[in-house]
């Protein structure tokens, strides 16, 4: 195996880990991930402008992310008794909208110990406290189409028949709202319970996971926060490995009131959206994402998706996107990276909203592949919409409406991205 793939692995790896399949865990050591830029817009000066359509919609990242973003700590077998080992994870993270963190404070995103190797669960493991869960993406969207973060406990990893079942118990919004003189008067909490079985062996280099979630809402309905409702969800993957170097993810999904994720917002599904979401509030997507690493020098990610929401006092709306993110890579630590995405939101209520963006970012980079990170970006961005969009773009912009009435935008800038 040469040099270059052994810099493109690990960071495949990460990735994987990262995103991947419920009992993937961490690794031990210190491990995480940021991102961080500045940029500006031509003609509109001020800080950077970035280019999205808002609403149950996520936009095209590269060259188009006006925030910044830190998470990372340290995972550690602190124990070992009788073949079982006890792993602990600390993780802190901090979020800013802007380029700069400033005085942002740090919290806490992952605090949890594992039991691995337990014999009575066939091998499986144990987990309490609060921890990343199940959150696959669309890289290019930033889209975790699928997220049972929070905090609770679990059994993952189960043997069971071709394939292995997980089960999570979790507590979300666990928050009150009180009255002027402190009495608590309602709640947007729920308890969560969320199901997989996965990697089913079905086709050769191919795997099928099923997972599930069912919302328990909780609160009085007379109280201030109004009517509560249960919910659910259900999705069905389709993982194909080996696809000229890369692999291929297809996923329908179907959620009901807070199982659509509405209100946690990234269009996730999986946690509790808003209980005040009646079983008129439904939510379907369909998509596929793919990347390939045909040659050493170029790789890709393709991504088709159709989501539709619908509820009887919002109509339905429908969004579509399509987006390439061709990468060409000129040497060890040179490569273009190129990424093409267009949207178009049809609402009931409204004309149809369109949004195209281009950016081309000239990166240095600790290799050629596709996920090879660290990534050192100068990039140009295009952004092209219709007037029925003006106002979404404009009010999904993290530096404000700095568009006024225009219908096209260019930014530049550079960023910095890296998992480690």
């Amino acid at each position: 195996m040469n040099r270059t793939m052994l810099k493109v692995l690990p960071a495949a790896i990460t990735l994987a880990l990262a995103c991947g399949s419920a009992a993937a865990g961490d690794e031990e050591g210190f491990h995480g991930y940021f991102r961080v830029g500045a940029g500006s817009t031509s003609g509109a000066g001020g800080p950077q402008g970035c280019y999205g359509l808002g609403g149950n919609t996520m936009k095209y990242r590269l060259g188009n992310e006006c925030d910044a973003y830190f998470e990372g700590g340290y995972t550690k077998e602190i124990a070992k008794s009788g073949g079982v080992s006890y792993v602990a994870t600390v993780w802190a993270n901090i979020y800013s909208p802007n380029s700069d963190f400033g005085d942002k404070k740090l919290g806490l995103n992952k605090a949890y110990i594992e039991a691995k190797g337990l014999d009575f669960l066939n091998g499986g493991t144990a987990w309490m406290g609060k921890r990343f869960y199940y959150r696959p993406d669309i890289h290019m969207l930033d889209l975790q189409y699928i997220n049972f973060n929070g905090t609770g406990a679990g059994l993952d990893q189960i043997q069971a028949g071709p394939g292995k079942f997980s089960y999570a118990f979790f507590k979300d919004n666990d928050t009150n709202t009180l009255d002027a003189n402190g009495k608590v008067v309602g709640t947007p909490s729920a308890i969560r319970q969320n199901f997989i079985y996965g990697d089913v062996p079905l086709n050769p280099n191919g795997t099928f996971d099923v997972a599930a979630t069912i919302i328990t809402a909780e609160g009085k309905d007379d109280d201030a926060l109004g009517q509560k409702h249960n919910g659910w969800q259900v999705s069905l993957f389709h993982k194909q490995a080996k696809v000229f170097g890369g692999a291929n993810t297809f996923g329908v999904q179907y959620g009901v009131g807070p199982g659509t994720g509405i209100g946690v917002g990234n269009s996730r599904m999986g946690a509790s959206g808003y209980t005040s979401l009646g079983s008129d509030v439904k939510r379907v997507r369909v998509f596929n994402d793919l990347w390939v690493q045909p040659t050493e020098n170029m790789g890709m990610e393709m991504v088709a998706l159709v989501q539709k929401d619908k509820s009887d006092a919002g109509g339905s709306s429908t969004w579509t996107s399509l987006g390439v993110r061709p990468v060409y890579a000129f040497n060890q630590n040179l490569k273009m990276v190129v990424e093409l995405g267009t949207d178009r939101v049809t609402d009931s209520r409204g004309p149809t909203k369109r949004l195209t963006k281009l950016t081309l970012a000239p990166t240095i980079s600790a290799g050629p592949g596709l996920w090879s990170r660290p990534e050192l970006r100068a990039f140009v961005t295009y952004g092209k919409w219709n007037d029925a969009a003006t106002a979404s773009v404009n009010a999904s912009n993290n530096s404000g409406p700095i568009y006024n009435n225009n219908t096209s935008g260019t930014s530049f800038g550079v960023q910095v991205e890296s998992w480690f």
